[in-house]
């Protein structure tokens, strides 16, 4: 079973927290209601054993409603129950000030690991640069040019299931390790949700993404040190989840089949095809033909926080995007797409799947007539 640095009594409420109703503080909310017991006393935890039915999570009651269950049974179901609520209601979001207490306490080892995953475009910041200058206390460097597929003629690609199990095991990371993601872009976040989701589409669920980012951090007045991170290597094994990866066939298909809701996270205007796509040769902007624009930027307050999940249900059903039905997210390379599963997540969806290649792929292998754009109508 996974240990979650969630305290007792948080734990147990985050596995009953209604879809509808409110959040804990830095977490995600419950995907469906844990049903009550039937049975005044005892009075047993509350748990929710979660499985997938109809591309969503319900609720299974393990009460049988025939009186007391035996002693021994009763506990298997609850472990079995609390094990299925520790891989799915992680916290998808942790607070700065939860990790600055992490971080006095001595929290961070193999246990507790810290990312900073920044990246920039070329001319503007340098990343790494700036983790050695100063970084939250213990935290690594996680180069997402190192840690992807740099054979793939497209952007910011997968890598293999080794690659990626080697490259964070190097980072200290195993299969039982509480992994926060940050990066220090002004908008306070833009690569985390990526590295949130790598993490995930490899099998690991104990992931969460530091809320308000290095930018918050700093802002709050909390401890940074130019001291690199040198953990001990840790064994991980990476096991690909491939409901939440779509390839270009896949959404090919998904032209005509229409399984799949499809949104595009990238600006209006580089969606519609009214501006260019920045820093990039031979790639007209556009969309894939039936997606739906949802800026990630609108996903975060001016503050640079994630909204809050009734403001981000409310975002989705502006733009009749269903979250009880499968979804798609995309960009240009597969890194803001990862905003949208993020905010879904927030709202109880945990299952968005996102397309890799995106508009960087699409572009380049689709048919013309699967592209919409305004760009040549513009530039003409």
């Amino acid at each position: 079973m996974i240990d979650l640095p969630l305290k007792k009594g948080e734990r147990d409420a985050a596995a009953v927290t209604r879809v509808s109703g409110s959040r804990l503080p830095g977490s995600v909310m419950a995907p469906a209601q844990a049903a009550p017991s039937p049975r005044p006393k005892p009075s047993p935890p509350p748990a929710t054993n979660l499985r997938p039915a109809k591309g969503r999570f319900e609720p299974a009651n393990f009460s049988s409603g025939r009186g007391r269950e035996p002693g021994r049974r009763r506990g298997r179901v609850m472990r079995r129950a609390e094990t299925m609520v520790h891989q799915v209601l992680y916290r998808a979001l942790v607070s700065t000030k939860w990790l600055a207490e992490s971080v006095r306490a001595g929290k961070l080892g193999p246990g507790l690991r810290v990312l900073d995953a920044s990246w920039y475009s070329p001319g503007t910041r340098e990343a790494r640069k700036e983790y050695l200058e100063r970084h939250v206390p213990g935290a690594s460097f996680f180069d997402i040019e190192e840690c992807r597929n740099a054979a793939s003629p497209y952007e910011m690609m997968l890598p293999s299931e080794a690659h990626f199990a080697d490259y964070v095991g190097r980072l200290g990371i195993s299969n039982q390790t509480h992994v926060v993601v940050y990066d220090g872009d002004n908008l306070g976040c833009f690569y985390a949700p990526r590295v949130w989701w790598m993490f995930r589409v490899f099998g690991h669920r104990t992931v969460s993404v530091l809320n308000g980012g290095f930018r918050n951090w700093l802002k709050e007045g909390h401890p940074v040190t130019s001291e690199p991170s040198r953990p001990e290597p840790a064994v991980f094994k990476a096991t690909l989840d491939r409901s939440l990866l779509k390839t270009y066939e896949q959404v090919l298909e998904n032209l005509e089949s229409k399984r799949f809701q499809l949104v595009d996270s990238r600006s209006q205007g580089r969606y519609l095809g009214t501006e260019p796509e920045p820093d990039a040769v031979g790639l007209d902007p556009g969309h894939i033909r039936g997606s739906v624009n949802m800026p990630f930027m609108d996903f975060l307050t001016e503050d640079g926080f994630e909204k809050s999940p009734e403001e981000l249900r409310a975002m989705f059903e502006a733009k009749k995007v269903n979250l009880t039905q499968p979804l798609i997210a995309t960009c240009r390379k597969g890194v803001t797409a990862c905003h949208i599963a993020l905010a879904a997540y927030l709202c109880g969806k945990p299952d968005v799947a996102v397309y890799d290649g995106s508009w960087s792929e699409w572009f380049r292998r689709a048919p013309p007539e699967t592209r919409v754009s305004q760009w040549k109508r513009e530039k003409a």
